[in-house]
């Protein structure tokens, strides 16, 4: 698991033996130290760690101590005793210095791996409720899971960091959202943090299974076990054993498939089509709906126990048009993506204009259309108003046909352009590169014209 675990004993054996037995249940990044002041510098030097396993009996500075510092300078790591003593006393003073437990030598893997799951679970529910208190920005601790996300909005940032804490878990992740906000995006972003990265990640739209194919898709089917089974096959659930199982537009399907989905969530457990034998399945599941879930159940046509396995967490992204910020990096993300950033492909202020004032009914999935469309349309590598599409033209042209400004209401050509200069700069985040690109001007002019504004 992608959890920070140091292990802090001053004997080296006890060391070697819980590093082999939490490598071999799973935990990835285990750090091992013998001397206990070197542990308070790995904290005081920025180290994060989720999780400290503590002997009690050191030289120099023993556990309790040890523990006490840990928890002033890191008071989000969780703790976990050992002594080879059972002494109540002991266990009762380190509990109220703000240990999760304490664990007795000898240690079995089994009670090893059962309290750190349990201490890690409960860091994990306390970091969401943190999170939805903070209000600062979160930083992503993997941040490379999630880079085919682009934002800057603190909304959706809020929402990648919640992901990532609920990655490391084996809990179903519900995620709704408009058609074209990125769902699967973030589900596979979920998966690529999570411990089963190495693992497949296999997408289904449930929208295709209609009820003959479910179970065939779903389950797999021995040869013969039904006319046109001419050979084995290996179902969704098989092939994304070990892995992450995204369950796309979840909301389409019929209710008389949900039980048979129901008990694999339950049970843990499928049956291949042509056999008897139920088969077990480890997969985690990631479900997405642009659908209203509750209506549906309250209509009948959801079932609620199915709904409440789905929800373990609930991840809403919010629609383009509620993302501060967003479009512009978007908009020079997809340039990008389609030119080079060496390329030099520009945009002119009313096309700019256009498209930061839509609203963007078809969400991402309709900004890039749009950018590949214009693209593609670009003369002289320039992006203008004619090349946008025709609906977005004609939204131009209704904003042109309003009525003229009064004689009082004009405003200078001068403050217009400021104005404009400004609002482009505070949309993409003040990245005096990307203004300029937007605008079709030179980052010289550009920064001689933010001096003289008394912007920097």
């Amino acid at each position: 698991m992608l959890n920070t675990i140091i292990v802090i004993d001053d004997e080296r054996d006890f060391l070697e033996s819980v590093r082999r037995g939490l490598l071999t249940s799973g935990f990835r990044n285990v750090h091992l130290e013998s001397n206990p002041q070197k542990a308070v510098e790995h904290f005081r030097e920025g180290g994060i760690f989720d999780l400290a396993l503590i002997d009690i009996t050191m030289p120099g500075m023993n556990g309790v101590e040890l523990l006490e510092v840990i928890k002033n300078i890191s008071p989000d790591t969780e703790c976990i005793m050992v002594t080879a003593l059972n002494e109540a006393g002991v266990a009762v003073e380190c509990l109220r210095k703000g240990a999760y437990d304490y664990l007795v030598k000898p240690i079995s893997r089994e009670d090893l791996v059962l309290k750190i799951g349990r201490a890690l679970e409960r860091k994990r529910l306390l970091d969401i409720v943190s999170l939805k208190k903070s209000k600062t920005l979160p930083r992503l601790v993997f941040p490379k899971a999630f880079r085919s996300i682009i934002t800057r909005s603190s909304s959706v940032r809020s929402i990648l960091r919640e992901a990532e804490l609920h990655a490391v878990s084996n809990v179903p992740i519900l995620i709704t959202g408009e058609s074209g906000t990125g769902k699967e995006l973030l589900a596979r972003a979920i998966h690529d943090a999570s411990p089963r990265a190495g693992h497949p990640f296999i997408a289904v739209n449930m929208a295709s299974l209609t009820d003959t194919l479910f179970d065939a898709e779903f389950f797999g089917h021995t040869k013969g076990a039904f006319t046109g089974a001419e050979k084995d096959r290996a179902g969704h659930l098989e092939y994304a054993n070990h892995g992450t199982l995204f369950l796309d537009e979840i909301g389409t399907i019929p209710p008389e498939l949900q039980g048979k989905l129901l008990r694999v969530f339950q049970e843990g457990e499928y049956i291949k089509l042509g056999t008897s034998m139920p088969r077990k399945v480890d997969v985690r599941f990631v479900a997405a709906t642009n659908a209203d879930l509750e209506r549906l159940m309250a209509a009948g046509k959801f079932r609620k126990d199915l709904y409440y396995r789905l929800k373990g967490a609930w991840l809403p992204l919010p629609p383009l048009k509620e993302r501060e910020g967003d479009i512009p990096i978007l908009i020079n993300h997809f340039l990008d993506e389609l030119s080079g950033p060496e390329r030099g492909v520009t945009m002119d202020e009313d096309a700019l204009g256009l498209l930061l004032g839509y609203e963007y009914p078809g969400n991402i999935r309709e900004l890039r259309s749009i950018i590949q469309s214009a693209f593609n349309l670009a003369r002289d590598r320039r992006i203008t108003v004619q090349t946008l599409p025709s609906y977005l033209r004609k939204l131009k042209a209704g904003l042109g046909s309003q009525p003229s400004l009064r004689t009082g209401e004009i405003v200078p050509l001068w403050q217009v352009e400021k104005d404009h200069i400004l609002h482009v700069y505070e949309q993409t985040g003040r990245n005096k590169s990307q203004t300029a690109r937007f605008l079709g001007i030179g980052l010289n002019t550009l920064r001689r014209k933010l001096a003289a504004f008394d912007r920097k």
